[in-house]
């Protein structure tokens, strides 16, 4: 079944840094929103990065990017995904991301995780003449990596807020 990411991406004119991911979880496309399964480490990671408290509420994710100079979104606009899995992605149709870039000065692109990645290589990086940085997925999949590792990973963000 195709799926479509049914929520906008997250910026303003002061956003510095992107951050990709490849395609919303079930647990985001249920709340529509970004790294919503309760053990994804991404916004206990980004209020590491950020000093701040992890933020609970949508309104509070959201005002803990735009205040920090993150812009977040996703690789892919529609694809065919079985559950949250994405080794099972299939028929992509990626976003459009100078709707971001060409309305922010970022300075950085960063990807969270190694799909996510490939998928901007393969299908964006030579259209918008732009490299990633890929980090370590913050997927509970990925338990491989502590919370304290990907910081030593992901802290690289810091230098461009």
């Amino acid at each position: 079944m195709r799926l479509e990411h049914e929520f906008s991406p997250i910026y303003n004119e002061n956003s510095k840094v992107l951050i990709l991911g490849s395609f919303p979880s079930v647990k985001s496309r249920e709340q529509c929103f970004y790294y919503g399964h309760p053990q994804n480490r991404f916004w206990r990671l980004l209020a590491m990065i950020c000093r701040s408290d992890v933020p609970t509420t949508v309104k509070d994710k959201k005002a803990l990017c735009l205040s920090n100079g993150i812009a977040l979104w996703d690789v892919i606009q529609s694809c065919e995904i079985k559950g949250s899995s994405d080794s099972s992605i299939k028929n992509v149709k990626v976003n459009d991301l100078s709707v971001i870039l060409d309305n922010c000065n970022i300075q950085k692109i960063f990807v969270n995780g190694g799909t996510a990645y490939d998928l901007f290589v393969k299908y964006q990086q030579t259209t918008i003449n732009k490299h990633a940085v890929k980090l370590p997925s913050t997927s509970p999949a990925n338990a491989a990596w502590s919370l304290e590792r990907l910081y030593s990973a992901w802290c690289i963000i810091e230098e461009y807020l």
